[in-house]
């Protein structure tokens, strides 16, 4: 594998980020199906509640979005400035412990003293790049901003499709849970837990969060 596809696979969304961003996404559509009256609500109720949670996802995706973009430009940065900290750095012992600094502390203590210094030796010859934004960060904003608000529509369709307003909930609750089971699932598989108990630890927290989100007025 070339430093070209390791450079890919790193900014492409990985499954945590993927799961993360439909389950905000559905959370934040609840957030709003959540506090629908069905014993009052008419069509106009239904209709602005539908606008509020697309209008709310659109919004929120955009912001996801723009902070994905701030927080990569903001690590291409911190990594050009450790870089150059350890190519000025002219002690050995000193720029070893620089690397074992910013390394997951278990892969840090499993590397030896001369492992270390063999990266120090690559990392000294490697030129540092110029921090910048590029074609596959944009596309992984985009498929954010996308996450966030496809997420939404699960949700909403119900109300779209099906007149009366207390089965339409039923069925978006029903759809909401099954997403966020569903999402949990694909975690526990990618973490290698148990994808059952991931699932069904999601969807418990999804809901106590939805009513946490809706008692404090969100």
């Amino acid at each position: 594998m070339n430093n070209a596809d390791i450079k890919k696979q790193a900014v492409v969304l990985d499954p945590v980020q993927r799961v993360s961003e439909i389950a905000f996404g559905v959370l934040m559509a609840l957030s709003f199906t959540g506090t629908l009256s069905v014993a009052t609500a008419g069509q106009e109720e239904v209709r602005t509640m539908l606008y509020a949670a697309l209008g709310c996802n659109l919004a929120w995706g955009l912001t996801d979005a723009a902070i994905y973009l701030i927080v990569a430009l903001t690590e291409r940065h911190r990594g050009d400035s450790l870089l150059r900290r350890l190519q000025d750095t002219s002690d050995a012992r000193a720029g070893q412990l620089q690397i074992a600094a910013v390394l997951p502390e278990r892969l840090a203590a499993a590397l030896t003293p001369d492992t270390l210094e063999m990266l120090r030796l690559r990392l000294l010859g490697t030129p540092a790049p110029r921090p910048r934004l590029e074609l596959e960060d944009l596309r992984a904003a985009c498929g954010v901003f996308l996450l966030v608000v496809l997420a939404t529509f699960p949700i909403v369709i119900p109300f779209i499709f099906i007149s009366d307003a207390t089965l339409a909930l039923r069925v978006s609750n029903g759809l909401a849970v099954a997403t966020l089971f569903i999402s949990g699932f694909i975690l526990g598989r990618y973490a290698g837990g148990s994808p059952w108990r991931y699932g069904l630890l999601l969807t418990l927290i999804g809901a106590a969060l939805v009513r946490m989100i809706i008692a404090l007025g969100g």
